[in-house]
């Protein structure tokens, strides 16, 4: 490398020159220095001769990759001479090779990705010159090594002032993203774009109706499927959405609270699931179980848990457009009372019923079982969130006889870890506030079996007057 002042003469790059110069590129320092030194302009110039040496080009790639990192006078270069282009065409003569060289591709992608992060100029050039054809072709490539960065530009590209089909909410935007899906279910993910990509499309862009009808068994068309993404059974890709999802609730990577209309795709799901779970056996896995509709049913579960509890403050007025509140209106509570009372008792609770078996349940006579291990203490947890700082849950769960129900779920259970604090939880939620409630509980009749020394937790104990047999459960000083 010869220089006059600050104007490159000439650059001859050779595998030793190459690796130094990735050294130096890591440092804030370094790439400045080389950015005023002209080059990414020479690295893209030699890039034909490169190309020849697939060892030379991957360090060059490396080097590009560093040298944009966060150094806008870099990643203008890399844009301004054609860059975009340049790797791209790298990129194409390993996907057409019989075996993609995975990474060559995740180095070239890393450039791109870098590149995105400079601004809505770059994003635009990258979209339009990735979108569709390259996105989908990459997204079919079943290796998180490339799922990850692929993530990130896709994810980066549609933030900001950028084309308005890089929405993410159009059709062949979807089709990309319903491959990407694919490709984490079967090799998974390690970085957080995969996440925060499925957050936007599926929450802000509210997708999720759409690509989960993208996500139905392989030989089954669009056309095929009904409306809402449903077909018969669910799609081992399907489950993996409803998953992500859920983990994404769970982990609050994202702020956007969930639509009225996406809750009802929820509770839709989860009314399809439970009616093609098996309750007659017991399950004791935890999720994911390996069964596509339990899982479905688990997870849809605990996404209602999450959007009760992300609402909980919203109150509960009148003609309330919160997601909560279209749930309440559609059956929710209804349909988990009912689920949860078909259930056979938690084990502590039939020990303590003395001479009472099985008893019937439906038209069928059978106790359900749980399908997971964890579904019962799941379905209390819903209620529970549903019932903070709402009279109207408080008040339904009274109308419909579930006080003593609930109050039988504040025991420790082994089949479902946690119950006990999820039934207490749920337990305060009902009676906070609610003066109806508390004279109902207080009322109660026992016959065994909601008699539980987890009630103290409470602030109440059990009476029992030893000749009529009736308890009560009163204030513990």
């Amino acid at each position: 490398m010869e220089e006059t002042g600050s104007e490159v003469v000439s650059m001859r790059f050779d595998e030793e020159a190459l690796e130094v110069l990735v050294g130096i590129a890591r440092t804030d320092a370094g790439r400045s220095d080389l950015a005023s030194k002209g080059i990414v302009r020479s690295l893209l110039d030699a890039f034909p001769e490169f190309a020849r040496d697939s060892s030379l080009l991957l360090l060059c790639l490396k080097l590009l990759r560093n040298l944009c990192a966060g150094e806008i006078r870099n990643q203008d270069a890399f844009v301004e001479c054609n860059g975009v282009d340049v790797v791209l065409g790298a990129m194409r003569s390993w996907m057409v090779s019989r075996e993609v060289d995975v990474g060559g591709v995740r180095t070239a992608l890393q450039v791109l990705a870098n590149v995105s992060l400079a601004g809505d100029r770059h994003r635009m050039v990258l979209w339009t010159r990735l979108f569709p054809e390259e996105f989908l072709s990459l997204a079919r490539v079943r290796r998180r090594e490339i799922l990850d960065p692929l993530c990130m530009i896709m994810y980066v590209c549609s933030v900001g002032d950028v084309p308005s089909d890089a929405d993410l909410s159009g059709q062949q935007e979807l089709l990309a993203v319903a491959e990407l899906v694919r490709t984490a279910s079967v090799v998974g993910f390690q970085e957080q774009w995969f996440g925060w990509l499925m957050s936007k499309v599926c929450l802000d862009r509210q997708c999720l109706p759409a690509l989960f009808a993208k996500l139905v068994n392989a030989g089954i068309s669009d056309d095929d499927a009904v409306a809402d993404g449903t077909c018969d059974g669910f799609s081992s890709d399907q489950a993996y959405l409803v998953r992500i999802l859920s983990e994404i609730l769970t982990k609050q990577l994202t702020e956007m609270p969930v639509s009225g209309e996406l809750a009802m795709f929820i509770l839709q799901l989860f009314q399809r699931a439970l009616s093609q779970v098996d309750f007659s056996s017991r399950n004791l896995s935890s999720l994911p179980t390996g069964s596509l509709a339990t899982d479905v049913l688990g997870y849809t579960l605990l996404i209602l848990r999450d959007i009760c509890a992300q609402d909980s403050a919203a109150g509960s007025g009148e003609g309330s457009e919160h997601a909560v509140q279209t749930l309440l209106s559609h059956g929710l509570l209804d349909a988990l009372l009912s689920i949860l009372g078909e259930l056979e008792s938690p084990a502590i609770i039939q020990k303590s019923i003395d001479g009472t078996k099985d008893r019937e349940v439906g038209s069928g006579g059978e106790l359900k079982l749980c399908p997971y291990r964890g579904f019962r203490r799941d379905i209390v947890a819903v209620i529970g969130n549903c019932a903070y700082g709402r009279k109207i849950v408080q008040d339904e769960v009274r109308q419909k006889n579930g006080l003593l129900l609930m109050l039988q779920q504040c025991v420790s259970d082994e089949s479902n870890p946690f119950l006990r604090e999820w039934g207490i939880w749920a337990m305060k939620n009902l009676l906070e506030g609610n003066e109806e409630n508390e004279n109902a509980v207080r009322d109660l009749e026992f016959q065994g079996s909601a008699t539980s020394p987890q009630i103290a937790s409470l602030g109440l104990k059990v009476e029992v007057d030893p000749k009529s047999g009736k308890a009560k459960l009163v204030n513990d000083p």
